[in-house]
């Protein structure tokens, strides 16, 4: 709608005129002129305003706004079950939490024939099968008869023939007559030796770098064939008996060294509190392994108060538990007061990754550690393992020229 008011002018006469024209067009705008005249005041005034008007959204001729106050529920109860069921056939809701068969629009209305039967159902899709004839072909098939239209494949473009023609390499006299005499296994071996694994296959790859002879038969055209699996006997079962296992740590036996309990499962909590209370005062074990038994963070705990008091142990392996990350931290830690662990190993535990403040943690640690020489964790951060190689290799020195000092002496 647009509205015009004309100029107002001076007039001897106190009379006031206004004229009024009003214009309606088909995009609903309505323009509309005034012009008045006083007598005693001249002043002039022009305003323009403009306003678009829209067609509201209608339904079956009506408003949206008149659906608000309908009862759904009360116009579902006057329908009759057959009307129920059209609408029905019409809905097809998409809602995860209704069955099946109230989501879809079919609905069988043939009576069960009973429980399925599997045998029966296969044996009557196959009788179907051999008893429904074959489409007739249109021309019957003839041994060496082309059917229909064979494919041509295009001429490539002028452009990448021009291009493979012109590649030309000069190898000069000495290496093309060295190439020109070579054998194909002699090629093959070369291949492998540059890294063209995609010009050979898996055998003949292996074949030369194990310098064993290239297989018979295989050439470049040639098909690897599959080999025969090979089998390899199965880890016996750990027949350690923890409870021998805790009384001869306790008991500081010179000759038990090495404490295997890998892989056995369901050890009670308790008998980690007796070993590790036994750990404090053993003086002649040096190997711990205690991989998959199901560590967690409250036994963990006790294993670091554990190294902190042993002054025999050298390694520690708690690798594929259920060790936090900060459980991992408080065991490395941990080795900081104990001057003779030289391997600790502690990687697939119950976080893959340990983040990057936690990683930066034990780095911290271990550059603080004199005595470790080896670290089984999966660090993902570069700056992380760079620093820790670097430590572990300072601390590998050290130790050979301890060790090379000594044996001059």
């Amino acid at each position: 709608m647009t509205e015009f008011f004309g100029a107002w002018s001076g007039n001897n006469d106190d009379v006031e005129e206004i004229e009024e024209s009003v214009e309606t067009v088909e995009t609903f705008t309505t323009t509309t002129s005034k012009t008045r005249r006083k007598a005693t005041i001249p002043e002039t005034s022009s305003t323009t305003k403009t306003t678009t008007m829209t067609t509201p959204a209608k339904l079956y001729g009506r408003e949206l706004s008149t659906y608000d106050e309908v009862d759904v529920d009360e116009l579902l109860a006057k329908l009759s079950q057959e009307e129920l069921t059209m609408l029905a056939k019409e809905v097809d809701p998409d809602d995860n939490f209704l069955p099946p068969s109230q989501r879809n629009n079919y609905a069988c209305e043939k009576d069960p024939t009973g429980p399925l039967n599997r045998k029966k159902l296969i044996e009557h899709i196959n009788k179907q099968a051999l008893e429904t004839p074959d489409r007739p072909e249109v021309k019957p098939f003839v041994p060496g008869v082309i059917r229909g239209k064979k494919w041509i494949p295009p001429p490539p473009p002028e452009k990448v023939r021009d291009a493979e023609e012109q590649i030309t390499i000069d190898l000069g006299d000495e290496y093309e007559q060295a190439l020109g005499t070579a054998s194909q296994e002699e090629i093959i071996d070369l291949a492998a030796i540059l890294g063209f694994h995609s010009m050979m296959n898996q055998d003949q790859y292996h074949a030369s770098l194990l310098n064993k002879g290239q297989p018979v038969g295989l050439g470049w055209d040639g098909i690897t064939k599959a080999t025969k699996q090979k089998v390899y006997p199965m880890d016996p079962p750990n027949d350690v008996d923890p409870d021998k296992s805790i009384d001869r740590v306790k008991e500081n036996d010179q000759t038990f060294l090495d404490l295997n309990w890998n892989n056995i499962k369901n050890i009670s909590d308790e008998k980690f509190e007796k070993l590790f209370e036994a750990l404090k005062t053993n003086t002649h074990l040096e190997v711990v392994s205690l991989v998959n038994v199901g560590l967690n963070d409250r036994t963990a705990a006790l294993l670091a108060d554990a190294l902190q008091a042993n002054t025999s142990l050298r390694v520690v392996n708690v690798e594929t538990n259920f060790i936090s990350p900060a459980g991992v931290v408080q065991l490395v830690r941990a080795l900081l007061a104990t001057t003779c662990v030289e391997e600790f190993r502690a990687s697939n535990q119950r976080s893959q990754v340990l983040g990057n403040k936690t990683e930066m943690e034990i780095t911290r640690l271990v550059e603080q550690n004199p005595t470790l020489l080896r670290l089984g964790l999966h660090l993902e951060y570069s700056d992380a393992r760079h620093r820790v190689a670097s430590h572990l290799q300072r601390n590998i020195d050290r130790i050979r020229q301890q060790r090379r000092s000594q044996s001059g002496a």
